[in-house]
């Protein structure tokens, strides 16, 4: 009996914790957090229902953050038999998740400051009464940036693709050998 309630307890602080985990991550809200927790540890999908009531919170409020939750791949529906109700549980490749989260999130995000980068370069080059000095500034400004942001994009692609990162690749040179010390 009092194993159960340790149970229940270690249960109830892994929800809580990835509830905070999940609100400074600057992703996900707090409550995403606690549904995914909640459906990590349980062994069985969870109805829409169950989960509302287990966090104390309306069914219309669960449905919509679950759906963040399902476009990150964090949790998928699924069918059980002899139910109409839709049911969830939690995904268990984090390596899928995290290439997801990576692609998504700051692989986008990257290819709009390289964009910029190039928007602003060639609008700087149409100026031709710009003075050259200020112009060369500018263009190395944006080019240690895009060099920075396409480093930082070569870096997620082998991340996605099970490859090393390593420094050099991330510095903009893949391949090159360090000499050692």
């Amino acid at each position: 009996m009092a194993e159960g309630k340790t149970i229940k307890r270690a249960g109830a602080v892994f929800v809580e914790g990835m509830g905070a985990a999940f609100a400074t991550s600057g992703v996900l809200s707090q409550l995403q957090g606690r549904i995914f927790g909640l459906l990590y540890l349980d062994p069985e999908p969870v109805s829409l229902d169950d989960i509302a009531d287990a966090l104390d919170q309306s069914k219309s409020n669960i449905s919509i953050n679950i759906r963040g939750l399902v476009d990150w791949h964090l949790v998928r529906r699924v069918s059980v038999p002899g139910s109409r109700r839709d049911h969830y549980e939690a995904a268990t490749d984090f390596w899928r998740v995290m290439q997801e989260i990576m692609e998504r999130r700051f692989r986008w995000n990257l290819r709009q400051v390289i964009a910029t980068c190039d928007e602003t370069e060639r609008t700087a080059s149409e100026k031709t009464s710009a003075r050259d000095k200020d112009r060369r500034f500018v263009e190395q400004r944006l080019a240690a940036l895009r060099q920075f942001a396409a480093g930082v994009d070569a870096g997620i692609e082998a991340f996605s693709q099970g490859n090393a990162v390593s420094p050099d690749l991330m510095h903009g040179t893949p391949g090159k050998k360090r000499r050692k010390s």
